[in-house]
């Protein structure tokens, strides 16, 4: 019996009605939703990085000299807001969720727009901040519709939007910040927001197994007069939404990112890469001031680095496509095998760093090919190390890809903290060789995990828990086929035949 006294064989589940939920969906449909979920990505990212350009004005209209706070504000609470959201978004449904995000998101945009101090700006910041559902619900529209085995696309789909994003925010706001006032910025963030909005209000469906299963229920009840219940149906409001559970669910990512050693070294080199790109919308100012470069002028420096992540994307094409192959035949894959063309991409962050440590101060056009290095590597760092924490734990994913998310959006909003006195107490070059070195040993990990990975996930309980699970249920299916195979008297061995 179930805790509202159904019968649990009259609990709809999945398997019962597979064609039901967003898996059986048409290849058009699942994609047509990633294309809607990709504009939510990329309005979003684009508010974090586009105000980096209404600084310098905010600064002059309110007499202050912080006004870089709110790229803090808004990052860090940005951190926590997809974990916030991710609890109820399950719960709830993908649908309803991400529209009250971007409604909230919308409202804090007009907060800034309208400020008349500064402290308005940053509660507006931070209010969009923390109501920004970000990776963490997108990520799980990606496994409402893809088994982790066939979500790669999909994944790498998601990831180059939220990687271009920020890039598109900081190629914007070059000619938002020299030909418009600072309002401006605020309020063409709140057209992309709510566009973006109106796009998902009319074309996303929901995905998310459990309410859709809760509809089929209702309908089978209301035209076939089935006594078939939901899987939302038959727990009560008080149990479905309980503190301590939510409190479990959102707390689970920072655990696992301070005791999984997997997600807490690649969860640092990915927040260490994002970083730097956050960290670029600042630095540019210096690098490029050195040649009297326009605010315009320095935006369109930023698109070798959107092109950058477009190369990226597709160099994994390939990669992806051999692995669905090699899975198909029956191969086992370990989950390390995701973590391969990294290997080799990854090194393109410290060389990136290193180069323009040394040309930075001689010619322009080596630092826009040097970013180019830069961002292939920002870009891989994210899909890979999010790829590979998707097969490595399962059904813990998404508490594990939510440190990674937290990791970016921290790191990328402390930025804003060191940018600065770096650039001007140790000037271009020392500051640049300062982030190779960093760069360097934070790219470390990534080989010990490939090589060593397997043995270090027998240190993981939540692995661990995983591949028993994993092992009883292939044991579990050996198990049905060797009874159907013995059934009439007869069992198959070896391809050989014999009455029992």
């Amino acid at each position: 019996m179930d805790s509202i006294g159904k019968p649990n064989n009259h609990v709809l589940h999945e398997e019962d009605a597979y064609e039901k939920t967003a898996y059986a969906w048409s290849s058009r449909k699942k994609w047509i939703l990633l294309t809607v979920v990709a504009f939510c990505q990329t309005s979003m990212n684009y508010n974090a990085a586009v105000y980096s350009n209404a600084v310098d004005q905010l600064n002059e209209e309110f007499g202050i000299t912080n006004a870089r706070t709110g790229m803090i504000a808004f990052l860090v609470a940005y951190a926590f807001g997809c974990e916030l959201w991710a609890p109820w978004s399950e719960e709830l449904g993908r649908w309803k969720v991400m529209q009250v995000s971007l409604l909230f998101v919308n409202a804090s945009i007009i907060i800034c727009a309208r400020a008349i101090n500064f402290p308005m700006v940053i509660a507006g910041r931070v209010i969009g901040g923390l109501s920004s559902a970000g990776g963490s619900v997108t990520l799980g529209m990606v496994a409402d519709m893809f088994t982790s085995d066939d979500q790669q696309y999909a994944v790498l789909w998601a990831s180059l939007w939220s990687c271009l994003g920020a890039v598109i925010g900081g190629i914007a706001g070059g000619p938002i910040q020299q030909y418009l006032t600072w309002r401006w910025n605020f309020e063409i963030q709140f057209l992309f927001g709510i566009t973006t909005q109106v796009i998902h209000f009319f074309i996303a469906k929901e995905s998310r197994s459990t309410v859709l299963l809760d509809k089929e229920a209702k309908r089978m009840r209301k035209k076939e007069g089935a006594d078939i219940y939901g899987p939302n149906e038959v727990k009560p409001l008080r149990e479905r939404f309980h503190w301590k559970e939510i409190l479990l669910t959102m707390w689970r990512p920072y655990q696992m990112l301070i005791f999984e050693p997997i997600v807490l070294f690649l969860s640092l080199l990915s927040g260490f890469a994002d970083a730097l790109i956050f960290s670029f919308f600042e630095s540019y100012g210096y690098v490029f001031g050195q040649w009297n470069f326009t605010p315009t002028q320095q935006s369109l420096a930023l698109i070798p680095l959107a092109a950058s992540y477009v190369l990226a994307y597709l160099s994994f094409f390939p990669v992806v496509k051999r692995h669905m192959v090699r899975r198909r035949k029956g191969e086992s894959m370990k989950p390390e095998s995701r973590l391969w063309w990294l290997l080799f991409l990854v090194v393109l962050l410290p060389a990136g760093l290193l180069g323009n440590a040394f040309v930075s101060t001689v010619h322009w056009s080596g630092v826009l090919a040097f970013s180019v290095l830069i961002g292939m590597a920002n870009f891989a760092i994210y899909f890979a190390t999010v790829d590979y924490m998707v097969e490595a734990y399962g059904e813990y994913s998404a508490s594990a890809t939510g440190g990674n998310g937290f990791a970016r959006d921290f790191l990328a909003g402390m930025c804003a903290v060191y940018t600065g006195p770096m650039y001007r107490k140790l000037g271009i070059r020392n500051t640049t060789l300062v982030l190779f070195g960093l760069g360097f040993l934070f790219c470390i990990p990534v080989y010990i995990f490939y090589w060593k990975g397997p043995e270090i996930r027998k240190g993981s309980k939540f692995a661990m828990e995983l591949a028993d699970k994993k092992e009883n249920q292939a044991n579990t299916k050996q198990e049905a086929i060797r009874r159907e195979r013995t059934r009439g008297g007869i069992v198959i061995e070896n391809g050989q035949s014999r009455e029992v």
